[in-house]
């Protein structure tokens, strides 16, 4: 079954980069190049994962991911962020607002490839409850990863 993946990103170049890696590992690829038409398209579309830039006009990746992960049709939808904002604040942001995992741009394929393939196969995506703290969210993902030790 071939697994159908969401991109939103509005740099050409870049979504170049996203689509064609994904499209060599036999993944189905959906773009969009603004927020807006990506919430729409993850909304009626149904993808297994969402790659999705913060970056984006229209509407932010922030808020795109806030409101996907608020709604009952779309809450499990599994979200790899891809983003140059690579400060720590922007990486807890999208951490908080429900994104399984963030990366910084650049990246190369195989650390992109390795995330998706985690994410499709749903390894990735820790259980987030109401209350949890963005702290306990990083402990989980860092044991869920194979490493023991305490942030």
């Amino acid at each position: 079954m071939t697994r159908k993946i969401l991109v939103i990103e509005d740099d050409p170049s870049a979504l170049r980069f996203v689509q064609y890696a994904l499209e060599q590992e036999g993944y189905q690829v959906l773009t969009a190049a603004n927020g807006v038409k990506g919430l729409k398209m993850a909304q009626e579309e149904e993808p297994d994962l969402l790659v999705l830039d913060v970056l984006l006009p229209g509407m932010d990746g922030f808020e795109v991911c806030h409101r996907l992960k608020k709604e009952p049709a779309t809450a499990k939808l599994h979200i790899l962020m891809l983003s140059v904002k690579g400060r720590e604040s922007d990486r807890n942001m999208g951490l908080t607002v429900g994104a399984d995992q963030y990366l910084t741009k650049p990246t190369g394929p195989a650390e992109l490839l390795a995330s998706v393939r985690r994410l499709v196969e749903h390894k990735g995506a820790a259980p987030v409850e109401k209350g949890d703290s963005i702290l306990e969210y990083l402990e989980f993902r860092q044991r869920d990863e194979g490493k023991e030790e305490e942030l």
